[in-house]
Formats: C-alpha cells, sequence, structure tokens
C-alpha cells in the first residue's frame, strides 16, 4: 500500500484530503509545515504532496530535501506561475485548488505508477538508450497504426511548430501531446493543459489570455492568463472546436505575432509558448460552416496526428488493458493483481469499444474491484454482448423520449450494461437539446453542481444556443 505524506497548514483542507486518499487505499500522513514534514523518515514514504504557501516556508523547499521523492503541489489557481515555478524546481506535477477529488486521485495515481515503472524498469546504457517500439510516453500500443504513430511523433516533436491532434472521444489524445511535449526540446518547461469545453464561454478569453484589474466585474487584481503560464514550453488546448470565436481571434494573434494582450489591457506581452491542438471534430467542416475561423484552421494544421480508435487497433486491446490493470491495482492497492481468461481476452477483442480507452479504463476498473479471485471473467468486464449495443451509434442517434417516466427508467433498462460514466454520457448527448440543466440533473439523480463537474471531467460541453 502507497503511503503518502500531506503537508497543509489549514486542518481542515488537510483532514479532508486525508479522507479521500485513505477512501482510495492510500496509507496517510500529515504535517503542517515544512518543519513537520521534515521530521519525518522520507524513506517510508512514496509521494508528498504539499501545498505551495506553508508557515515560515514553501513548500518547494521540499523538492531537494526529500530527493527523489517525488513532490506534488498544490496551489491556488490564481498562482498559476508559481505553480509553473515549481515544476522548474522540479515538483512532479501541480494540481490547483479548490481541488476536484476525482482529478487529485488520477494525478496522485498516475505520479506512484510512473514511479513503479520506473523502479521496475533495468537502467540501460546511453547507447541503447532508445524507447519500446510498443510504447511511447504512456501511450501502449504495438499495432501498425501505433508504430506510424509514434514515428510520427518522434518526427515532429523536436520541430518547434504548431500540431494539430485529431481523434476520436477517448483515444488519448492528452497523452499524445504530453509525448510531443516529452521528446521536445521544451521537455524541461511546463505544459499546460486545458480543456476548452470545460470552461464557461464568458471565462474563457479570461482564463487563456489573462485580464486586468476592473477589465469587467468581478476583476478585482490583474491575472496571468494560462498562454503566460505555459511560458516556455507548451499549451496543450483540447477541444479547440469549441473554442469561440473572439478567443480564436486573440489565439490568432498569438499564433502569428508571438505575444499575448490580456483582457482589458492596451498593452502586448511577448510569449514563447508551443501550441498544441485537439479536437474530435471535423474543424474543416466547422470552418464551412463559419463556426471555426479559417486562418486559425490553416495555422494550426502545420502537421496532423490522428490518433485511432481502439476497434481498429486489434491486439492492442489486450495490451492497453493489461496496462491499465496494473495502473488501477497500485491505486486500489491490490497485492496480487489478477489476470483476464482467454474467453475475456476475445470478448475484448470481439467488442467495439465505442468509448475508446476511456471505456477500456472503466470496464478494468469495475472488473478489478469485482473479481473475487485470480482470473477475470466475462461477467466482472461488464461489457454489452447484444449485438445493438455494440454501434455507437443506436446509444446517441435514437429519437428523443418525451414521455419523463420512460426517461427514469432508462438505468434499470437497455443501459444496465453499461458503466455510470458511459450512462451519463449517453444519457446527457441524447436529451441535452430537449432538455434544460435543472432537468437533465433532476432525471439522473444528482445535483446541477454535480453535473457541471461531470460534464467537464467527460469532456462534453453544453450545446449552444442559436441566436434568434
Amino acid at each position: 500500500m502507497s503511503h503518502i505524506l500531506v503537508v497543509e497548514d489549514e486542518a481542515i483542507i488537510r483532514s479532508a484530503l486525508r479522507r479521500l486518499l485513505e477512501r482510495h487505499g492510500f496509507r496517510v500522513s500529515e504535517a503542517g509545515s515544512v518543519q513537520q514534514a521534515l521530521e519525518y523518515s522520507f524513506k517510508d514514504f512514496d509521494l508528498v504532496i504539499s501545498d505551495l504557501r506553508l508557515p515560515e516556508a514553501p513548500g518547494t523547499d521540499l523538492i531537494d530535501a526529500i530527493d527523489p521523492i517525488p513532490v506534488l503541489i498544490m496551489t491556488s489557481y490564481a498562482s498559476m506561475k508559481s505553480a509553473v515555478d515549481a515544476m522548474k524546481m522540479g515538483a512532479v506535477d501541480y494540481i490547483a485548488k479548490p481541488f476536484d477529488h476525482d482529478e487529485m486521485v488520477r494525478t496522485v495515481t498516475t505520479i506512484l505508477s510512473n514511479k513503479a515503472k520506473a523502479a521496475a524498469t533495468p537502467e540501460i546504457s546511453d547507447s541503447n538508450d532508445t524507447e519500446s517500439e510498443c510504447s511511447i510516453g504512456e501511450m501502449v500500443g504495438s499495432c501498425t497504426a501505433m508504430a506510424k504513430l509514434y514515428t510520427r511523433i518522434k518526427k515532429v516533436a523536436p520541430a518547434d511548430i504548431t500540431v494539430l491532434i485529431q481523434g476520436e472521444s477517448g483515444t488519448g489524445k492528452e497523452l499524445a501531446a504530453k509525448a510531443i511535449h516529452e521528446h521536445s526540446p521544451r521537455k524541461n518547461a511546463p505544459i499546460i493543459s486545458v480543456n476548452c469545453a470545460a470552461i464557461p464561454e464568458s471565462l474563457i478569453e479570461s482564463e487563456l489570455f489573462g485580464h486586468e484589474k476592473g477589465a469587467f466585474t468581478g476583476a478585482s487584481a490583474s491575472r496571468q492568463g494560462l498562454v503566460e503560464a505555459a511560458e516556455g514550453g507548451t499549451l496543450f488546448l483540447d477541444e479547440i472546436g469549441e473554442l469561440p470565436m473572439e478567443a480564436q481571434a486573440r489565439l490568432l494573434r498569438v499564433l502569428q505575432e508571438n505575444e499575448v494582450r490580456r483582457v482589458g489591457s492596451v498593452h502586448a506581452k511577448k510569449v514563447d509558448v508551443r501550441l498544441i491542438a485537439a479536437t474530435h471534430r471535423n474543424l474543416r467542416k466547422l470552418v464551412k460552416e463559419h463556426r471555426f475561423r479559417e486562418d486559425l484552421y490553416y495555422r494550426l494544421q502545420v502537421i496532423e496526428v490522428s490518433l485511432p480508435p481502439l476497434r481498429d487497433r486489434g491486439e492492442d486491446v489486450i495490451e492497453i488493458a493489461n496496462s491499465l490493470l496494473q495502473k488501477q491495482a497500485i491505486r486500489l492497492g491490490v497485492d496480487k493483481i489478477p489476470r483476464f481468461n482467454k474467453e475475456t481476452r476475445q470478448q475484448m477483442l470481439s467488442y467495439d469499444w465505442p468509448g475508446n480507452v476511456r471505456e477500456l479504463e472503466n470496464a478494468v476498473q469495475r472488473a478489478l474491484i469485482l473479481c473475487d479471485d485470480q482470473e477475470i471473467t466475462t461477467e466482472y468486464l461488464g461489457i454489452p454482448v447484444d449485438e445493438e449495443l455494440l454501434i455507437p451509434d443506436t446509444l446517441v442517434n435514437r429519437s428523443p423520449i418525451s414521455n419523463s417516466d420512460e426517461i427514469a427508467q432508462k438505468p434499470a433498462e437497455a443501459n444496465e450494461d453499461l458503466s455510470l460514466e458511459d450512462y451519463f454520457q449517453h444519457f446527457v448527448l441524447e436529451h441535452q437539446e430537449n432538455m434544460n440543466e435543472t432537468d437533465l440533473a433532476q432525471k439522473l439523480g444528482i445535483s446541477r453542481k454535480s453535473l457541471w463537474e461531470r460534464r467537464q471531467r467527460l469532456g462534453i460541453p453544453r450545446p449552444k444556443k442559436n441566436a434568434s
């Protein structure tokens, strides 16, 4: 079981974080300052999570003091530059406060998984320092399409040019962006990831480009944008097809002139940032529909990288499933990792995986939790066996249901084989054109806040209302 030290001077936050991590199978110790933290024997810890601003000394003082134990820095969202500076000092990652619980657990799991992989990998000499042909970064798979993708990433990464990543939802576009960054000359600088669909349209320009004090109601102080925060590194804009037209114009100036102008400012500032964009939408079609700027489109598509859907990757499904099994076992604290039996592997190979790797990860996690022995059978995997459910269009393109009682019965009927996140995604996509956010939340049995948070996590944008 992984042992984590939480360093936070606010007792309420420290206790809440401890309870969250313990619920997910981690052993947790606490400290209220850097001085208290240094009283521990750090050989007992696998990870330290520290607030940036602490009494007497900042959390970054721990980075060198406890090396090679990784340090995850927590900081307020408004202090993004401080977080970037912390990563330059050697922090393994940063997370904004107030943090999303799922994001915190996901970040901790990734850090510990990478640490375990590094410990299990034997050191090799510089002359043989070549990356595995069946993986790059955190991407896994050895099919022909992925081999071509790895080659393209290695060619594209060193060139300091804009890259457009295309692929269906759940195919791993963010992992591809991180692989490009990690193989580029900017690898020692930060990569800032932004989901354009998750930020309200009224805030997107301020979030990306920053604002000056008094620029709008509530702007009580000047604030740096995420473009500036990525200085010297990489800015990854996921779901760029959801970017409003006004923000597209500002982004175009960043690409053309290498400068950014904050909202409410008359002065521009030079920036050195590499842009990687990603989308599951057809940008060329959006250009024809006048919903995406043509000049920005041609600036973005200097180099295109396409990710194949999981259904076209053959035996990679098993390879990825085994990798995810190892990752989830670390997260859940499972000592004896079960294996997929022959029938289960065959079912995974024959299924279409409309949700791609994200859906596969949900299935693996569910199987690991439910499995009582050392063999994962098909019943634990929980993927549909009905042929109709193997076709993704049938889940999202059915005719709208007008009877609210019939909608409420859905979880117990046709969708009982889906994971909760699958059902949520399919339900929202099917009904959001005909139901408002309050009705959607009520039918799903959650609050509007929970609905908004899940939209963010799954990358489901709210439909744009047509101007009358």
